[in-house]
């Protein structure tokens, strides 16, 4: 973004990108230039200021903290902590966050003296002539029901974002859709931060349609409750342990927002959040730079409070978003609901938890040792996809295929127009009359026996007309 935004004055203003995971000594030259612009991670500028790649005490003008409420769910506490020993006593300092947490209330003691707090008031979401947002009412089953007719009826178009509320929702929901032979790649804060980040960049690359995206507020377990458990069993350690790992995760870690998702056509509230924030920002991902999208949100009856809150908050925002109803015909699908059923069978908690540890196994052979060589051999770069079958359930190969008789008769026209012309052929009545064919009847005769060598004949033949 600041290289774009130097683009037309980049020999007066140089920008140095530290942020890559190269070596620090490569990009030591970099640096030695004096940029103007220094961007990188909290770890990486400490790193290169450990090298004396970087002299912040008598250089440094301006500190700008982007995204300040996801740095500390993302691990850099420690690191933001030891930056301050390298800063200089004057400088100015600009701290931007979309939400005012606890985290964010600390890092601005740490790094703000007397700040002035700038609330920018905008539309929230585009208007509904970009975007349009629909809801539908739907329990648990209808659910995988419904989203099983979406992608495999091919009804969802598009680059699409599908959103859970934990990571055994995310696991489950993958495992429901590879017995149909749709894939999708999973996203959440289990996965290490390279793997994440592989993910999203070949999801920009389009190479696949499908990310299961998991809010996991319900994993962000609260250090108070957590510290009782741990009281009550007596363990001490644990109890640290326990209240690390709450405060390292945020409640939205920052798979619905602070990600940088490029042409996103839809995204799927495959279960609704929980606050109203938490709304924009996953509808947020799509419907950018004038560019159209959708958002569905299914809705169980649990949800319905929670679908009247965000539409309170969006009816009284001046763009005039509003959830409409999407109108579909559940007993159009009902002939597949026996195949999503014998498929959810399959889909145990023990699968999940084996797939949870094997998406883990895979993405550490995806680390960056393999890096160099995948760069040398390209080819072989579809091992790191991330949308590959994990199959701990029990697989049925039958459920792949989808019968042509299951498929309402409203939506043949829609799926396959090619297929009814193919049938309007077949249904074609054959021309009357006599079909001549080269082939006698011989029916009760050995068709070896009966057969006749005439070449000799007609070159005889034909040499007596010549």
């Amino acid at each position: 973004m600041i290289r774009q935004l130097t683009a037309f004055c980049s020999r007066d203003v140089r920008v140095a990108d530290v942020s890559g995971k190269a070596d620090v000594s490569t990009q030591r030259p970099i640096l030695m230039e004096k940029p103007d612009i220094v961007v990188g991670t909290p770890s990486r500028i400490l790193a290169h200021l450990n090298a004396q790649n970087l002299l912040l005490h008598s250089s440094l003008e301006m500190l700008v903290v982007d995204e300040a409420d996801l740095l500390f769910s993302f691990g850099f506490e420690a690191d933001l902590k030891n930056l301050l020993c390298h800063l200089p006593k004057i400088y100015q300092s600009f701290l931007m966050s979309a939400t005012l947490s606890e985290d964010v209330q600390s890092l601005k003691e740490l790094l703000l003296h007397n700040p002035v707090i700038l609330k920018l008031q905008g539309s929230q979401l585009p208007d509904s002539s970009q975007l349009q947002q629909y809801s539908i009412n739907c329990e648990e089953e209808d659910k995988f029901l419904l989203i099983y007719t979406l992608l495999k009826l091919r009804l969802v178009q598009g680059k699409t974002l599908l959103f859970v509320g934990a990571v055994d929702r995310s696991y489950r929901l993958k495992l429901f859709l590879e017995q149909f032979g749709i894939p999708t790649c999973v996203l959440n804060s289990e996965l290490p931060v390279g793997s994440r980040c592989h993910i999203i960049s070949q999801f920009n690359q389009g190479f696949y349609d499908y990310i299961i995206a998991a809010d996991e507020e319900s994993l962000a377990v609260p250090a108070e409750g957590a510290a009782s458990a741990e009281a009550a069993a007596g363990k001490g350690k644990k109890k640290k342990n326990s209240e690390k790992a709450g405060k390292s995760k945020d409640k939205e870690f920052g798979v619905s927002r602070g990600v940088d998702f490029q042409n996103v056509s839809n995204v799927i509230n495959f279960d609704f959040p929980t606050t109203v924030e938490s709304y924009i920002h996953r509808v947020g991902r799509t419907a950018r730079a004038d560019n159209p999208g959708t958002a569905l949100s299914f809705i169980s009856h649990k949800e319905v409070a929670l679908l009247s809150d965000v539409e309170e908050a969006l009816t009284g925002d001046h763009s005039g978003s509003v959830l409409k109803p999407y109108k579909f015909k559940m007993e159009e699908i009902e002939g597949f609901r026996y195949r999503c059923r014998d498929a959810m069978r399959s889909v145990t908690k023990q699968a999940v938890r084996e797939a949870r540890l094997k998406e883990i196994k895979q993405e550490l052979l995806n680390s960056e040792k393999l890096k160099t060589y995948f760069e040398d051999n390209p080819r072989d770069l579809q091992l790191l996809r991330h949308d590959k079958d994990l199959h701990p359930a029990v697989v049925k190969p039958h459920l792949r295929n989808l019968p042509d008789y299951l498929i309402p008769d409203t939506l043949r026209n829609v799926i396959n127009p090619l297929s009814c012309k193919n049938r309007r052929k077949r249904k074609e009545k054959p021309k009357l009359g006599v079909v001549k064919t080269s082939f006698k009847n011989t029916r009760g005769k050995d068709p070896l026996k009966s057969f006749r060598y005439t070449r000799g004949k007609n070159r005889k033949g034909k040499a007596a007309q010549s």
